[in-house]
């Protein structure tokens, strides 16, 4: 059995990121997602090793003391970590994995596993994620003023993966992510203006 490879996705909040890896997983069957520890409560919903498995901070720093991590970060106030073993055992069954972080894990994963494939996911444009951020309806001006500063920090990083891809059309990044993880393709050229989307204004 061939073993299976790693994909780390990484983008801003609001990108569409986790829908698109969402999708993935539902259409390739070789595809599962790396199940991630943390601290913070379940939400509703949420099933404990489904979504993530939910521990308490002890066990959490146990777990860094024990080196079972191949990266962990905290993130709001709570402490979030992708399990070595478990990364370890779905690849050994030849599954391709995704694993949802920020830059910094990505660039941790990197160092631990540097044959593993990063993707970062841009915005079409700073209008387009703004609206995303706003469309949820769920934060105040100044919460999603600071997010759009948090963005394109996050942003600025996008140099330091394997590809880049744009979220402008949904079916249309799902193909350049699918051309990725098999292997057979080239996202598309980069249509969207880097410097405007890293701009502070």
């Amino acid at each position: 059995m061939n073993k299976g490879r790693l994909f780390i996705f990484s983008a801003a909040s609001g990108t569409g990121k986790t829908s698109l890896a969402k999708v993935l997983v539902e259409r390739l069957p070789d595809l599962a997602f790396s199940v991630s520890h943390t601290t913070r409560a379940p939400r509703p919903g949420e099933q404990h090793g489904v979504h993530y498995y939910f521990v308490n901070q002890t066990q959490f720093d146990e777990m860094v003391a024990a080196d079972r991590f191949l990266e962990h970060a905290k993130v709001f106030g709570n402490s979030y970590g992708t399990s070595r073993a478990a990364t370890e055992n779905l690849l050994r069954q030849g599954k391709n994995i995704i694993l949802d972080i920020d830059w910094q894990g990505a660039r941790a994963i990197k160092e631990k596993m540097p044959e593993s494939v990063s993707v970062f996911i841009l915005p079409p444009s700073r209008a387009a994620l703004e609206e995303r951020l706003t469309g949820r309806g769920q934060d105040a001006p100044e919460v999603i003023a600071r997010r759009m500063r948090e963005a394109v920090s996050e942003m600025s990083h996008y140099r330091e993966f394997d590809h880049v891809v744009v979220n402008d059309d949904f079916e249309a990044a799902l193909k350049d992510l699918q051309a990725i993880i098999r292997g057979d393709g080239s996202p598309r050229p980069l249509q969207v203006d880097i410097q405007a989307l890293l701009s502070q204004a």
